[in-house]
């Protein structure tokens, strides 16, 4: 006796249907915004990646009616939109909430925390990795690194950052986000859903009153360079030896540094050619020599 492949469970590999296309009233809506899209670009190919935010904005998600819409859109192939939005990991390919909530587990913020807070927050809400609350609100995912590592550990909630995060304070976010109420990131504008996050980052405005005026700037960790770079000095450190000898209040003492003087051992001046008359520098020997 035999089975069918269909009994055994395995694919032929037969290829899917075509997508279906939007309801004429969703067609006619996005048509407009997508022409005042490529209208921006010199090479209509160019207008991909907004466009995907676009579609983005309409379901929550890049569905491969969204793909279908932006193929034809463009003059592309469904082959070629499809490679473009599954490199890029702000197009999401399956439903999710109106908040992504992503913890950063790169090296320095895991180290500083962000590996406990994922663990807790995956517990609280009873969800894992990619996974969406029973009420569609929070959708958490762990993820790489969002370049604020002078505020870390991050957590970034529809690309906003909140900055500093504990265990507590995220699990306190959550919360607030599935109950309704109003939250203010860190730095920048206050949160909307993703579906709004979508339209704005295709290029639309930010049509909430208010909302483009509360828009952010560096924090003030992400300014020390800048101060130092244009001579503006920081208030002075006491930094003990590392050889763990004993220390007197002299030593100890906090005084004003000098502008000759450094602030670590690490970067203290060391003895060369140039400043040691017991080793001066002999003279540049010529090539081959």
């Amino acid at each position: 006796m035999t089975t069918s492949s269909s009994e055994r469970g395995v694919s032929l590999g037969m290829p899917e249907p075509p997508a279906p296309a939007y309801p004429d009233d969703v067609q006619e809506r996005l048509a407009a915004d997508a022409r005042e899209i490529v209208a921006r670009y010199p090479d209509s190919r160019s207008a991909l990646l907004p466009l995907l935010h676009l579609v983005q904005s309409e379901e929550g998600h890049v569905t491969r009616t969204g793909m279908r819409f932006c193929a034809e859109t463009l003059g592309l192939t469904t082959a070629e939109v499809t490679a473009v939005a599954t490199f890029y990991t702000m197009y999401r390919r399956r439903p999710s909430g109106d908040y992504q909530v992503g913890v950063c587990t790169n090296t320095l913020c895991a180290v500083m925390g962000g590996d406990a807070i994922f663990e807790s927050l995956q517990e609280h809400l009873g969800v894992g990795n990619g996974e969406t609350t029973e009420d569609g609100k929070v959708t958490l995912e762990h993820i790489e690194c969002n370049a604020a590592c002078d505020f870390a550990p991050v957590v970034m909630v529809n690309w906003e950052f909140f900055d500093n995060q504990t265990p507590a304070s995220a699990r306190d976010l959550v919360d607030d986000l599935r109950a309704g109420r109003a939250v203010q990131p860190t730095r920048g504008a206050r949160l909307c859903t993703f579906k709004e996050t979508a339209r704005i980052l295709a290029g639309f405005p930010d049509e909430r009153p208010g909302a483009v005026e509360e828009g952010g700037s560096a924090g003030p960790a992400s300014l020390v360079g800048l101060r130092l770079a244009k001579g503006e000095s920081e208030p002075a450190r006491v930094v003990h030896p590392r050889d763990g000898g004993p220390h007197d209040e002299a030593q100890s003492a906090v005084h004003d540094p000098s502008p000759a003087e450094h602030l670590s051992s690490h970067d203290a001046p060391h003895q060369t050619s140039a400043s040691d008359p017991a080793h001066p520098a002999g003279p540049a020997a010529e090539e081959g020599e």
